[in-house]
């Protein structure tokens, strides 16, 4: 997705708005729905979603699918509609059709699982549709730029100009500043527990086209559809029924989470709490933490008490309060707390990769380098392995990182050695066979140490 250019109409129409929502933030959107079906914002929708890939919905319909779509005939039918611009498949053109009829309906999310990292539980995931991904993203096209107008500056995710490593610079700078009491706090279920009646009017404020608002309450009320282990399917409408819960894996779902969360972040601010606490909220997805200067037990009670509010639920056994450089916590991958120069032996506050996301790195080579591995090419393995640690060091570089670079170095030198024996048959280490001099200079597999001298943010 990251080579997609959005095109200049597209461009044009989301800085208007975003112009429009930043100039007057009491104004409320009254006509938009016309242009979730534009031409050219549904064909960028289907192109991004496209480019993000993603298995098929409920009704099995792949993109290879929608590419063979429709036969010459069905194509000149369409070229013939007066109402819908011609120059793109016909799958689109039926879907903008029914947008304009008002006959569009979300058809159900099939739900699959996969394991949360370093944890035997599984967090759920729900897959939409192709054709309901589209209209989501093209949704999401015309919505975003209306909302960003209104997110927190302490908000970070799914946010353009906004990411991850931005939370964590943010936290580094506030316990450098003193809010060294943190409260390390963590919502159960954000996701699922989100009410639809305060999420709506958040939506509401806002937008009041009706259309927009009827497409929403379709989509975060939609059945979901399990398989179970006889390959039986079953559907479920938890989501109606309770009133609550945002399927988590569709496209609008990261906009709606950061809408809700917005509440809690402007009314910590609005009320005075900020201030008299000297207490900073830094928030990523459903991620939080309070960074304050020696209030932190009535931060955790005055957060407890706006959760309540919020209709969510704080997680008692993972919500806790640390006290910096005694304790440390970890935020985002990273652990923050007292570290120490490399060069100097001096210590400061600062954050470094975690002992999790050592773990994970680590756990994610092994299973590169299994024995279900070895029919590939030395060659590939080492560029599989490549993409892995460039990816994970690209995120893993600020702060002290030389002691986790040096672990995961050394893992990945053991395990592929490993597997160079098993490949070839070699009895032992085969540390003769297959010296570094092999691994790093013929194979080329890189060091994440050595890393850091080559890649621009090294640099910056």
């Amino acid at each position: 997705m990251g080579n997609l250019e959005t095109p200049s109409s597209v461009r044009k129409l989301q800085t208007a708005l975003h112009a429009k929502a930043k100039a007057e933030p009491e104004y409320r959107f009254y006509l938009l729905y016309d242009k979730v079906y534009r031409a050219d914002v549904l064909s960028f929708a289907y192109a991004r979603c496209k480019a993000n890939g993603g298995a098929s919905g409920v009704d099995g319909q792949t993109f290879e699918d929608i590419e063979a779509y429709g036969s010459q005939d069905r194509k000149s039918e369409a070229r013939e509609n007066p109402d819908i611009e011609t120059d793109w498949n016909p799958w689109l053109g039926e879907l903008a059709q029914e947008l304009r009829n008002k006959t569009y309906r979300p058809q159900a999310v099939r739900r699959v699982y996969i394991p949360k990292p370093n944890s035997k539980k599984m967090r759920p995931l729900g897959i939409a549709t192709i054709r309901d991904r589209v209209v989501q993203t093209a949704a999401m096209l015309v919505l975003e730029p209306i909302f960003e107008a209104d997110l927190q500056p302490e908000q970070y995710a799914y946010r353009s100009g906004k990411n991850a490593l931005d939370a964590v610079e943010a936290v580094n700078r506030l316990i450098n500043y003193g809010h060294t009491a943190v409260v390390d706090a963590d919502l159960r279920g954000y996701f699922d527990e989100i009410p639809h009646g305060p999420l709506m009017k958040s939506v509401a404020r806002r937008i009041t086209d009706r259309q927009i608002l009827h497409l929403i309450k379709g989509w975060i009320e939609a059945p979901v559809e399990e398989t179970d282990d006889r390959g039986r399917k079953h559907r479920t409408t938890r989501n109606r029924d309770e009133h609550r819960g945002i399927p988590q894996g569709s496209p609008i779902s990261p906009l709606l989470s950061n809408l809700y969360m917005r509440r809690l972040v402007l009314w910590w601010k609005q009320s005075g709490t900020r201030q008299r606490l000297e207490a900073v909220i830094v928030n990523y997805a459903d991620d939080l933490v309070i960074c304050c200067k020696g209030t932190a037990d009535v931060a955790m009670q005055t957060m407890r008490a706006a959760i309540k509010k919020l209709q969510l639920e704080v997680n008692e056994d993972k919500t806790r309060i640390c006290r910096v450089p005694e304790e440390s916590f970890d935020f985002l991958g990273y652990t923050f707390g007292r570290c120490y120069s490399r060069k100097t032996g001096k210590a400061c506050l600062n954050s470094r990769p975690s002992k999790k996301s050592i773990k994970r790195i680590c756990d994610a080579i092994r299973s590169e380098t299994g024995q279900h591995t070895t029919t590939l090419s030395a060659e590939k393995l080492v560029k599989q392995l490549n993409f892995k640690l460039i990816g994970w060091a690209n995120y893993f570089h600020l702060g002290p990182v030389s002691k986790a670079y040096r672990v995961v170095d050394a893992h990945t030198n053991y395990r592929l050695r490993k597997w160079l024996c098993r490949k070839h048959r070699v009895q032992g280490q085969g540390g003769n066979r297959f010296p570094d001099q092999y691994l790093y200079e013929t194979l080329r597999l890189v060091r994440l140490p050595g890393l850091t001298r080559n890649l621009p943010w090294a640099k910056a």
